[in-house]
């Protein structure tokens, strides 16, 4: 964990007492530093209490004493409007940072990739650790992806921070500099956090600012806003460029095409890896994750046959296209961190035969790209808030059923399923939509899709056609 902060017996406040915050204001106590925390809810400020967190009311305390506010990814700190908070710190010049760039000011002797993407960012995150862990490297790895980036190990010089970035969190970095910068990609999502689509690539395109000579930026060049970043990067001529993509060739970069992973950084294009020996990572979308991961470690000097390797035997990450179970001969997806409609369109453009569990809290755009990913989609079955609305942009295109929760989803998906019997459907979860008005978040209602399998396959077990068909032979 994290222990030495510059800010030994100064106070500093923390807003938002999630995962990260938490983790934030133990690390700055272990530090010395003097903890302001606070959350505007009751149960947080409970649970902060019971762990022995000091608890200060932000929006009474003097904010001429701290030396900085860190806040969690879920405080507004410029759009729709600032937390009042936000506002009281900034009257008195209190610097705002986040967790990630605290670790940068601890570790500055480490090495630090990041990646950051509309889509796609924690299985690339995640592959790219895979890799360098296959290659003997000593790493930690987190930040918006599992552990909260204060509470990774104090690594030292030679040693990998592999941090996946969310947008909110790249507003609010200010010093550190990732030696590999990873962009996949960038569509539409939290447009109401950043003023809108110019807000939103400005908070991606910051992964790459203070990249100088010696430092890599990888970039996927398959949309258009992506490719406008690589574009001025290439021109500005600060730090190594390599474009990727999931489209076809591009030059002295990495790509896709024909299910194989080509590498032309030296020059002359020559095909690495086919893509079909990756069972963790179906579809195109995935593809560019595997050749952003690809040109990060082979820019880190990993040889070409330790990341062929590891990218076959990559597990892949639960609730992205996780493959639950077969139950007669139907297989169930889930990908419950499809939380808009780009991420769904992706899903939907991996399998063949789908049966397609949609709905939740709606973003901004509705279904969007997925609308034109229907031909594969058998049926939809609709849950959360979000039905009408995707029932009504779905009229006219696809069969649609209001299942309203997702237990009633799963059974509605697999009787229909079963009852029309196609060779290799897959009922799939990818919701095109944030979770919050059913759920706790993406991961919540994931588990909830597999225990509603686990449930049907318990429960199917002795009825199913598989084993009647079984017990007669």
């Amino acid at each position: 964990m994290i222990e030495f902060l510059p800010y030994d017996g100064v106070p500093v406040a923390v807003l938002g007492l999630g995962r990260s915050g938490t983790a934030a204001a133990r690390a700055l106590g272990r530090s010395g530093a003097s903890v302001w925390a606070w959350d505007d809810e009751e149960n947080a400020r409970s649970r902060a209490d019971r762990a022995g967190i000091p608890l200060v009311d932000l929006a009474r305390c003097d904010w001429r004493l701290p030396r900085a506010l860190l806040l969690s990814p879920g405080v507004p700190h410029d759009h729709p409007h600032p937390h009042p908070v936000v506002e009281l710190a900034r009257a008195e010049s209190c610097e705002i940072i986040c967790d990630v760039e605290l670790l940068g000011r601890a570790r500055p002797e480490a090495s630090f990739v990041g990646i950051t993407g509309t889509n796609g960012k924690s299985t690339t995150t995640a592959l790219i650790a895979h890799i360098l862990s296959a290659a003997g490297h000593v790493l930690a790895v987190g930040g918006n992806l599992g552990t909260p980036a204060l509470e990774l190990a104090a690594l030292e010089r030679g040693a990998f921070y592999v941090l996946e970035l969310s947008s909110f969190q790249l507003e609010l970095i200010s010093t550190i500099v990732f030696d590999v910068a990873v962009l996949l990609n960038v569509s539409a999502d939290h447009l109401e956090r950043h003023g809108g689509m110019d807000g939103y690539v400005a908070a991606k395109r910051r992964i790459f600012a203070r990249q100088g000579d010696g430092a890599i930026a990888v970039v996927g060049v398959d949309d258009a806003h992506a490719r406008s970043i690589y574009a001025e990067l290439r021109a500005a001529s600060l730090a190594r460029v390599i474009p990727v993509s999931a489209d076809g060739k591009t030059e002295n970069g990495v790509f896709a095409a024909d299910g194989l992973l080509f590498d032309a950084t030296e020059g002359e294009a020559r095909a690495v890896l086919d893509l079909a020996r990756a069972p963790a990572l179906p579809g195109r979308h995935n593809w560019q994750n595997a050749a952003a991961a690809w040109a990060a470690a082979r820019a880190l000097g990993v040889e070409a046959d330790v990341i062929a390797g590891a990218i076959e035997s990559f597990p892949g990450l639960p609730h992205r296209q996780e493959r639950l179970a077969v139950i007669d001969g139907v297989t169930f997806v889930n990908d419950s961190k499809a939380t808009n409609a780009d991420a769904a369109a992706k899903a939907l453009a991996s399998y063949e035969i789908i049966y397609w569990i949609a709905g939740g809290q709606p973003k901004e755009g509705g279904l969007g790209p997925a609308l034109t990913c229907l031909a594969t989609v058998r049926h939809a079955f609709l849950i959360g808030e979000a039905a009408d609305e995707f029932a009504e942009a779905l009229s006219g295109r696809i069969g649609v059923t209001p299942s309203g929760d997702l237990e009633t989803a799963v059974a509605d998906a697999h009787r229909m399923a079963v009852a029309e019997g196609a060779a290799g459907a897959v009922v799939l979860l990818s919701p095109a939509c944030a979770s919050y008005d059913q759920f706790a978040d993406f991961e919540d209602r994931g588990e909830a899709f597999r225990r509603a399998v686990s449930a049907l396959e318990k429960g199917n077990d002795a009825q199913s056609p598989t084993k009647r068909a079984e017990r007669a032979s």
